[in-house]
């Protein structure tokens, strides 16, 4: 059954890391999770969406879903696939020209298998940590007050989907405005040149998939590595 908000409890093991958008490069994100000294035995890895899509490794997305310690949410283009193969209704040559191509030439039967593993993942995450929790999407969280998101994907689906995978809104705006009822939101989908916050939300998608570098985000300190973060007061500059 598809699970459209996780809730997953405080990891008292290890480290709680989320990750910007990978986009089909794997092995840059597993050279990354070295420098970093991850612990796959502890530690844990959030995604906030795109796995696929542009880059080289698209295919091995299923590989590192099976992992016990990587979760991730649904991405714009976690989407493309799933809606391609539900309804057909995908720009086919828009989605190649952002780097689709590999999911189009691949044989249905495999199209099915992908977009049936990217239908499983949830559109937000909610992680708990010792100073109260820390919400997880692609884009964007069109609500005010995270603890209404969950309700909103259930009975407003279509359009908060869409606004959690799609919207750039907040980052066009410099909305500083924050979210209400959680510590703090993590999101991708809008590259920037370095780990922004805005109010609570964190923007890390320093583009590790193309000429930047992976962010990971502690959930615990909401420290960045390997960059620190750049606040809300330093963007007015």
């Amino acid at each position: 059954m598809e699970q459209r908000f996780l809730k997953v409890p405080r990891n008292e093991r290890g480290r709680d890391f989320a990750v910007g958008d990978v986009h089909g490069h794997f092995s840059r994100l597993q050279e990354s999770l070295d420098r970093l000294g991850f612990d796959p035995g502890a530690d844990r890895l959030f995604s906030v969406g795109d796995l696929v899509d542009r880059g080289p490794e698209s295919e091995a997305a299923l590989d590192w879903l099976a992992r016990p310690w990587f979760f991730a949410v649904q991405g714009n283009h976690e989407d493309y696939a799933i809606r391609h193969v539900r309804t057909g209704q995908v720009d086919v040559m828009n989605w190649r020209g952002y780097g689709g191509g590999w999911f189009l030439d691949l044989p249905e039967d495999r199209q099915k298998v992908y977009a049936e593993a990217f239908a499983q993942l949830p559109i937000a995450i909610e992680v708990e940590t010792s100073d109260g929790a820390v919400g997880l999407l692609h884009a964007d969280c069109p609500v005010l007050f995270w603890p209404r998101l969950e309700s909103a994907l259930q009975d407003r689906y279509k359009r908060t989907s869409a606004a959690c995978q799609w919207s750039r809104d907040r980052l066009r705006q410099m909305n500083r405005t924050g979210i209400q009822g959680v510590r703090a939101v993590v999101a991708g989908h809008t590259p920037v040149a370095a780990p922004l916050q805005l109010g609570n939300v964190y923007h890390i998608d320093t583009e590790g998939w193309r000429e930047g570098y992976f962010t990971f985000l502690d959930l615990e300190s909401l420290a960045a590595w390997p960059h620190e973060v750049v606040t809300e007061l330093m963007a007015e500059e």
